[in-house]
């Protein structure tokens, strides 16, 4: 089984960055990048060279925010939604928004597809 998604953080704000760090450290399947360390996934906040949603944009196609990825990392786990809304300690119908929000950003068919093309695109690796 390969490494852990490995996540970078960019924001200008240190009170957020600490608080994001916080949430971050206890996702299964992820860990925060060391200082200058390469990483799978780059998360920013609105206003440091980002669209105005919030997500940043590699090779023309919009990353997951921090949540979505979380999601991911649930979903490569064979979580279903109940499931996934139970770790995450949010509602069943907020869990399948953010699912159905991670299929669109991967333009993926299915869970499975997903999950397989966030592996091919690097986002996770399995």
């Amino acid at each position: 089984m390969a490494g852990p998604l490995v996540v970078a953080l960019r924001i200008g704000d240190a009170r957020l960055a600490e608080r994001a760090a916080a949430v971050l450290t206890d996702v299964p399947g992820l860990r925060l990048a060391a200082g200058g360390e390469p990483a799978d996934l780059l998360l920013t906040a609105p206003g440091i060279g980002t669209p105005e949603n919030g997500e940043t944009v590699r090779d023309g196609e919009a990353s997951l925010t921090a949540r979505e990825a979380e999601v991911l990392a649930l979903l490569a786990e064979g979580a279903s939604n109940k499931q996934i809304a139970r770790r995450l300690g949010i509602s069943v119908h907020t869990a399948k928004f953010h699912v159905g929000q991670v299929l669109d950003k991967l333009d993926a068919p299915g869970r499975a597809g997903a999950v397989a093309h966030a592996a091919r695109r690097g986002v996770i690796h399995l």
